[in-house]
């Protein structure tokens, strides 16, 4: 049975513990509980058993030097109305950038498309519904230059994600160090 399947970077407890920390409890805005915390990386959608072994055995080859990567200030997206909180990453993590580009590669040589959009590396902290952007500009203002923490990414993580009514659960489904 085909399972709906991404790869990114598993935040440390302890981010996940701060971030979570920063809800503002604004109505509307459902804050991602923090064991759902992460930063993905490429999302493939529905893959079936046979090739998502495929895609591990291809995974498995990424080598790149640990790098430390921080968590800073906060944002929106999702166009006229946003639709999601996140934390950001600093500007161009050269590191990060290599990273994803080295997944891509990967995910081609296993058959599969690659993610064509561009890269824009965050941690989605809530999802908005009908909340008008002046109800968020306090939380924004203030955390917009925030150094929330610093983290050594030394490999990353092949997740499922299972839709339900809370939003999307998210299964690790294998670990890659470098």
């Amino acid at each position: 049975m085909a399972k709906r399947i991404f790869i990114g970077l598993e935040l440390p407890e302890g981010s996940r513990t701060l971030l979570t920390g920063l809800d503002p409890h604004i109505p509307g805005v459902r804050w991602t509980p923090a064991a759902q915390m992460h930063l993905t990386i490429s999302f493939l959608g529905a893959v079936e058993p046979e090739r998502e072994e495929i895609l591990r055995t291809v995974l498995a080859g990424i080598r790149v030097a640990p790098f430390f990567l921080p968590l800073s200030g906060v944002g929106m997206f999702g166009g006229k109305g946003p639709t999601i909180l996140c934390a950001g990453v600093g500007n161009g993590h050269p590191h990060l950038f290599a990273l994803h580009k080295r997944i891509q590669d990967a995910v081609f040589q296993a058959g599969f498309e690659p993610d064509l959009k561009p890269f824009h590396p965050h941690v989605t902290l809530g999802r908005i519904k009908d909340v008008p952007r002046h109800a968020l500009r306090p939380f924004l203002q203030k955390y917009d230059q925030a150094e929330f923490d610093l983290w050594r990414v030394s490999g990353f993580v092949l997740f499922s994600s299972v839709l339900s009514r809370e939003g999307a659960i998210h299964y690790v489904e294998g670990r890659f160090e470098f």
